[in-house]
């Protein structure tokens, strides 16, 4: 049995947004997301991890080209994602509230098609260095640092 391996690709982007729903009364919006709901926007320092996982090809001895990966992410979500503001200039997020979590599963389904289909495929977004979501979600050897 081939044993599998991860390889983990981590870049950077900034891009500005508002929690709200525009259903719900100014009240509403400030009860539920806080500050991140002010009318002009916030921004943050996105760092974003790709963690490709599958079998070593025996050819190449690569799971996955990182410089593909890399390039991947340059293209379809850094460009799309750097420097904007992601309720106004991204498509996805004209309907969708661009939380950490929907941001995670947005770039998922973007580079999901272009990753190799025997391949397992993970996003893992920081929002800023302390709290970061995990899309999707897979079984981990998390221990807590307090036990």
């Amino acid at each position: 049995m081939k044993q599998k391996v991860a390889v983990v690709r981590r870049e950077h982007f900034n891009a500005a947004h508002r929690l709200f729903r525009k259903d719900w009364s100014d009240e509403q919006n400030t009860s539920t997301f806080g500050k991140c709901s002010l009318p002009n926007f916030h921004g943050h320092n996105y760092e974003l991890e790709a963690k490709v996982i599958g079998e070593v090809d025996a050819e190449t001895g690569y799971v996955m080209d990182i410089k593909k990966l890399s390039d991947l992410i340059a293209e379809k979500v850094l460009e799309k994602f750097d420097h904007k503001n992601l309720n106004l200039d991204v498509e996805e997020f004209r309907t969708l509230n661009p939380t950490a979590e929907n941001i995670a599963i947005v770039i998922y389904n973007i580079l999901r098609p272009h990753i190799p289909e025997q391949n397992e495929l993970y996003i893992r977004l920081f929002e800023t260095p302390r709290n970061y979501v995990e899309y999707p979600v897979a079984p981990t050897n998390f221990v807590n640092p307090k036990s």
